[in-house]
Formats: C-alpha cells, structure tokens, sequence
C-alpha cells in the first residue's frame, strides 16, 4: 500500500493506493478504477478545507449555515453532496478562502452557496458505442483559477453549438480509437472551460491543479487535437490527484532542469507532470498511426514525444528531486515510454 488507510478526521476515510493501481496509474492505465480512487482522496480533501473554514470562523453566520446544508446533504443525499463537493472551483475557493481568514483578510464565506446552487451549464449528452460523457461547457461561470489564457465566455448561441459538435466529434475519436483513455476521461473530466487562443491563433489547453475535473482549452479546428488536449490534460488532473495522497517528489527549489518541449528550464514538479503528460501525448499518436489518413502526421509526432518524454523521464530520475515513491513513479512510467509501438 502506497499511503495509508483507515479513518481519519470528521469520520472521511485516510487514503492509501494499492501498489498495483499506483503502478497502473504511472503507466497511464488506471482507468476508471484509479479514477475513482482518486476522486474519493478529492471529497476527502474538499470536505476537510470546509470543515477548517467552519471552525476558523465560527461566528460566520452566513458559512455556517451553508456548511450546514452541505453536512446535512452528505448524510441524506450522497450523490448531491458529491456533486456539490467536485465542483472544479471549490478546492480554490476554499483554499484561498482559508488561508485569507487564517492572515485576518476580510472574506466572503457565505459564498459557499454559490457552490450549493445548480449549475448554470447544462451537460451534454455524449454517447458512441455505448459509452457515454456528460461534461458541461462552463462558459458563463466565475473563474477562480487561472488557466493561463483568458476565458472565452460568455459564448453566444452559434460559439456554444460549435463547441457542442467539436466534443461530440472528439468523443467518438476516443471511444473508437482511444477508449481506455475515453473511459477515464468520462468517469473524471465533468467541465470544459472554453479559452481564448494564443495570440497567434493556435489552440491552447490547459488543466489546474486546485480544479479538478475540469479541462479548460480553445476551439481546435481539428477534432483530433481536441480529443489529444483531453488525455493531455486528463493526465495532469490524475497526477494532481494523485500527489494529494502520495508526495513523488520533494518542495520545489532553486534546481531546474530541462524540457525538451520547452526553452525555459522547470523544477521537479512541474517535469514530472510534464513527463506523464507527454507519456500520454505519445501514447496517443502511437495508437493514430493505424488511421489511413493521420498516418504520417501520427508517426512523426509519436516519435517526437516518445523521446522527448524519454529524455525528461531520465532527467528526472537523475535530478535528486523525487521521493522513493516518485522514483517508483517514474521507472513505471518510463517503462510504459519505452514499451510504446512494440
């Protein structure tokens, strides 16, 4: 067991992975099994920031009463107190909030009830080949996280069909020639967060650690490099998930080190997500190959990734940076590389 199990404060579980699905996980391959998992660790994260604001404010009459209702929803109704809980924002919101309280910042608690309100985005309906995805195009909604590139909302009418036909496209990219990574995608990802593009008009994607669940990025022209943005940035959610249970690396100094996809050297935490994410980049165009028409295109950028995230995966296990866990992490994960196109 990586991590530890058995109960913990306010009766939420402590939260340990099993060796094989950390492995799995490293791999790329944990599914919807590590999937869930992982979200279980996120539940637990979220309701223990709210129950640090209840008792960092106590004579907040507004948060105690929303608090409240989430206690009360998480006895009576389960599947709405989850759904209050993962909404992608809260963990920021929370966090932000707490640490402003705790510096003796005026702050806002009574808006935790803007989490207990329905959503405004309603979901979509995506089904091919008997999976289904239901995700919603967050594009009108407060932005607390910053996604790097501005929100694109709020969208009109014809912007918000087109991203409708985009995902519906890319959803059948990866159940029908990505469906291990169309499985996970669906059990996790439950918001899209339309962006602007770069400044040069090419698509950009982006995920954040303190919003889980959602994918935020720009309108591609080309379904296929939005299906790759939503294993890319699936990956950076599950890894974020997962260093909240398991620490693979240690804090972030003054080393940096190389990425070859990059001109700027990075530290340990942001080339190990890096790594894993390109594990996936790879991955990806690997299994394209077999398409007759992404044929050249596919092998060209399978090569380019594979060995960028085999150079970066080396760097890492040199750096001094990684726990023994991370270590661990990272020999799976470079084994996964290097069993690419065998």
């Amino acid at each position: 067991m990586v991590g530890t199990g058995g109960p913990g404060a306010d009766g939420l579980p402590r939260h340990g992975v099993d060796r094989a699905t950390f492995r799995a996980i490293a791999a790329a391959r944990g599914g919807p099994e590590a999937v869930r998992l992982l979200r279980s660790g996120q539940l637990s994260k979220r309701a223990l920031l709210l129950l640090a604001l209840r008792r960092a404010a106590p004579e907040d009459a507004g948060y105690r009463a929303a608090y409240a209702e989430v206690r009360a929803s998480q006895r009576t109704d389960r599947a709405r107190w989850e759904e209050v809980l993962l909404r992608p924002e809260l963990d920021a919101w929370a966090a932000d909030s707490l640490r402003a309280r705790t510096a003796g910042e005026a702050v806002r608690l009574d808006a935790l009830r803007e989490f207990l309100r329905p959503p405004v985005a309603e979901p979509l309906r995506l089904e091919c080949d008997g999976l289904r995805w239901a995700p919603a195009v967050d594009h009108a909604g407060q932005r607390r996280v910053d996604y790097g590139r501005p929100p694109a909302g709020p969208l009109d009418a014809r912007e918000l069909a087109s991203w409708h036909t985009a995902l519906a496209d890319a959803w059948r990219i990866l159940v029908r020639r990505h469906r291990p990574y169309a499985e996970a995608v669906a059990a996790c990802v439950t918001t899209i967060v339309p962006l602007r593009p770069a400044p040069g008009g090419e698509a950009v994607s982006a995920a954040a650690r303190r919003a889980y669940g959602a994918v935020a990025a720009s309108l591609p022209g080309d379904p296929v490099l939005l299906a790759l943005a939503l294993v890319h940035e699936f990956l950076h959610l599950q890894l974020g998930a997962l260093l909240d249970l398991v620490p693979l690396h240690r804090p972030d100094g003054a080393a940096v080190h190389h990425a070859p996809w990059r001109p700027d050297p990075r530290p340990v935490g942001a080339l190990l997500q890096g790594t894993y994410a390109h594990l996936g980049v790879a991955d990806f165009w690997c299994a394209e190959r077999s398409g007759a028409a992404e044929g050249g295109r596919a092998a060209e950028e399978f090569t380019r990734w594979r060995g960028h995230a085999l150079a970066a995966g080396t760097t890492l296990l040199g750096s001094g940076g990684l726990t023994a866990h991370g270590r661990e992490f990272t020999e799976e994960l470079l084994g996964a590389v290097r069993g690419l196109g065998r």
